[in-house]
């Protein structure tokens, strides 16, 4: 029989988007093949604390929020260590971050995990950190020529009024923080006083504010898969039944949005759509996996909205339906994303570090 590989699922973390991550961890443990796998569950509570592998597992099965707790013991990924954890005797081949927003999303545990020099899944430092980065990632998008809405940046040091904001952007006007997803923090703001609460809202999740022009389409997104040569699912839509597509739409309301799967577009648009997905994250620098998300206007215009370089991964969640949509079953999409992360690793300890 052959060997399992072992995987250690991470997830929790120091986010505002925590509890989704365990809604996901938890789709996915119960879709991977346990004759193919060894899976070690690692849990990371809201100070940022990597919990031992049973502690993690059991707050998992309980479907519950892992609380910050100073006292107990933790586990860490040894430095070079090709897959050492702490208190562990056995290796870890790959690592699967299921982690959303700041601290898992944005590059720096994917820089720790190359530091532990282990395989993990989806992008590496780079197409996580602009990913993350809404500013960073339209900068480059722009300047790869890929089409994208009016936006603005704010900071403590240099604030953007509302008079500016309307005048660049139209109204209404989305306001949110650069560096964060599942729209938390999110407002959609159609006067001063609006945007005034919108901005002090944002502020609260990030020290840099992205404000965008509204763009009247439909919601579009497409999955993507693959290192060198990545693959294109077919497009979906999500159906709003709020003013817009909120974390109340998304997590709390089970009637805020539906799924059409596959999107109903004419051919040229799917088309379209598709090869914008595949330039985005190319352009970002992304392998592994990404869902970027579009919007479609009556006139058949395509803009990218934003590329998720970890996108959820609950049963029902868009990423692993289109993919289900376009041939590949949850589990066996679980096997490619593993399959992908090891051959990266495999091909980067080949380059060489001296002369």
């Amino acid at each position: 029989m052959a060997k399992k590989i072992r995987v250690a699922l991470l997830f929790g973390g120091k986010s505002a988007e925590h509890e989704i991550s365990l809604r996901s961890a938890k789709n996915v443990a119960d879709a991977m093949d346990k004759q193919k796998y060894d899976v070690v569950f690692i849990g990371i509570d809201k100070s940022g604390k990597w919990l031992p592998p049973a502690a993690s597992a059991t707050l998992l099965a309980s479907a519950s929020s892992i609380p910050a707790d100073p006292k107990s013991a933790g586990v860490a990924l040894i430095p070079q260590g090709e897959g050492a954890l702490s208190g562990d005797d056995s290796k870890i081949d790959v690592v699967f971050p299921i982690l959303h927003g700041p601290f898992g999303e944005d590059g720096t545990v994917q820089g720790l995990l190359r530091l532990a020099d282990v395989a993990f899944v989806g992008p590496g430092v780079l197409g996580s950190a602009v990913g993350m980065d809404k500013d960073v990632m339209k900068r480059l998008l722009r300047d790869a020529g890929i089409p994208i809405g009016k936006f603005l940046v704010a900071t403590d040091s240099a604030p953007v009024s509302f008079t500016t904001a309307e005048k660049e952007l139209g109204l209404p006007i989305f306001v949110k923080p650069a560096n964060l997803g599942s729209s938390v923090g999110v407002s959609k703001v159609r006067d001063e006083k609006e945007f005034a609460e919108a901005v002090k809202l944002a502020f609260r999740f990030d020290t840099k504010v992205i404000l965008e022009e509204f763009i009247e389409g439909r919601e579009i997104e497409c999955a993507v898969l693959g290192n060198e040569a990545p693959q294109v699912s077919v497009p979906g839509e999500i159906v709003v039944h709020h003013d817009f597509y909120s974390y109340e739409a998304k997590y709390l309301d089970e009637n805020g949005s539906s799924l059409e799967i596959p999107a109903k577009l004419p051919k040229e648009t799917v088309e379209k759509v598709q090869e914008l997905a595949l330039r985005t994250f190319k352009a970002l620098e992304c392998e592994g996996m990404g869902r970027v998300d579009s919007f479609v206007t009556k006139d058949g215009s395509v803009f990218v909205n934003e590329i998720n370089t970890i996108p959820g991964f609950t049963n029902i969640s868009m990423y692993p339906k289109l993919w289900e949509a376009s041939g590949i079953s949850y589990s066996a999409l679980i096997d490619r994303l593993i399959e992908l992360a090891l051959q990266r690793h495999e091909k980067q300890r080949k380059l060489r570090a001296t002369l």
